[in-house]
């Protein structure tokens, strides 16, 4: 089983200027890549052959034959898993399943992310050594301390290092046996996800949403009105030191917002891994959602695609069965009392209910046949826990 931690990383000022070199030469890399994979790609057209498609293994091995002779003094693994990686964004760029993956482009100076990966690194008296080309002198190399001890046992199998707002960083893939493992329980979980907040079984909510989180937007929001005065004030030289302080202090924000809400959702997820034993969660069209004008932003806010993909790897680590409720069924409209369900020609508007005239409240659920007075979410969470294939063909029908 493949586990990953990601630590942060001290290297002394040597392999500092190394790790920087190696990001830039990833970069290079990647849009030598790129034009080697378009360029053959043209060609195929030209001479109307499938066989002649890119690949993965060719473009490398054009890559490492036309290789520069200061290429030799950086990782050969770098390269190759470069190389990988551009071949996997190509698939995920062609998938049907992966609508929203983009077309991989050239990476800009201007606008890139710091990373490289390699497949070399290991573990030495509790330090990281990354590999030394043949070409480095021995004396040169230095094994870069880490900010905590390794949590899991095994083969390290990838190292992926990234450079953040607040430093480096390590993503560290093992290949272990470690696994906790909970107790089997015959209890059934329903998670009916809303904006700023997720409800589960008894009444029980979770705020994805704190107030810490609402101050971290509040000066994301003055930073960036910061900046556009800047862009506005000197258009053609805006790229000043205080722009760039300005750019920092941003991207630190939204750093902190990101970790904050992973480390809700974290915490939610193994409460229920360890009292549930199957889990129930909406299919959810959150792409189509998040283009709504009026709530596309707190949509975006309230993670609803981060928590199905925690689910999902979570549920193999301990497992669990994760239930995806079809996107058709009318959570929100059955009655789990009585099983009642509401059409266009008794939903909304002014019904009778006990005799007297009411209207439909949002927050409330009021069946028309039995008479309950349900809250509208529990209602949802309950018709999620009686979800089953039987069910929906039944309602189909």
């Amino acid at each position: 089983m493949i586990k990953t931690q990601k630590i942060k990383i001290h290297p002394n000022s040597h392999m500092t200027k190394v790790v920087n070199d190696l990001f830039n030469y990833r970069r290079y890399v990647w849009n030598q890549a790129l034009g080697v994979w378009n360029e053959i790609y043209d060609g195929s057209l030209i001479l109307n052959s499938k066989k002649l498609r890119p690949n993965g293994t060719k473009v490398r091995n054009e890559l490492v034959l036309n290789k520069a002779d200061w290429q030799f003094k950086r990782f050969s693994r770098v390269l190759q898993q470069t190389v990988s990686q551009l071949e996997q964004s190509w698939k995920n760029y062609f998938n049907l399943k992966m609508s929203s993956h983009m077309k991989p482009k050239f990476k800009s100076k201007k606008n890139y992310k710091p990373t490289f990966t390699t497949d070399r690194a290991r573990i030495i008296k509790g330090k990281l050594v990354i590999d030394k080309p043949n070409e480095v002198d021995k004396a040169e190399w230095y094994p870069i301390k880490l900010s905590e001890s390794i949590r899991f046992t095994g083969t390290l199998k990838l190292c992926t290092v990234t450079k953040l707002s607040d430093g480096i960083y390590a993503s560290l893939s093992f290949d272990t046996d470690d696994n906790k493992q909970f107790s089997n329980t015959d209890k059934i979980a329903g998670i009916d996800v809303n904006v700023k907040h997720f409800d589960y079984n008894d009444g029980k909510k979770i705020n994805i949403y704190p107030q810490k989180l609402e101050r971290y937007y509040q000066r994301v929001t003055y930073y960036q009105r910061l900046l556009a005065k800047k862009r506005l004030v000197n258009p053609n030289n805006f790229k000043t030191k205080r722009y760039q302080k300005v750019k920092t202090k941003l991207r630190l924000n939204y750093l902190k917002v990101s970790r904050l809400q992973n480390e809700i959702l974290q915490k939610f997820t193994t409460e229920v891994m360890e009292q549930y034993s199957e889990i129930h969660i909406e299919d959810l069209n959150v792409r189509a959602m998040i283009m709504s004008n009026k709530m596309g932003k707190n949509l975006h806010r309230s993670l609803f695609g981060r928590l199905r993909e925690i689910l999902t790897y979570k549920c193999e680590w301990y497992n669990r069965r994760l239930v995806v409720v079809n996107r058709l069924y009318p959570s929100t409209q059955i009655c789990s009392n009585c099983g009642f369900r509401k059409t266009s020609e008794t939903y909304g508007g002014k019904q009778k209910l006990n005799g007297d005239s009411i209207h439909h409240i949002h927050q409330k659920y009021y069946c028309y046949k039995c008479g309950a007075i349900l809250d509208r979410d529990e209602n949802a969470v309950n018709n999620l826990i009686n979800y089953n294939e039987k069910t929906m063909s039944l309602l189909e029908s």
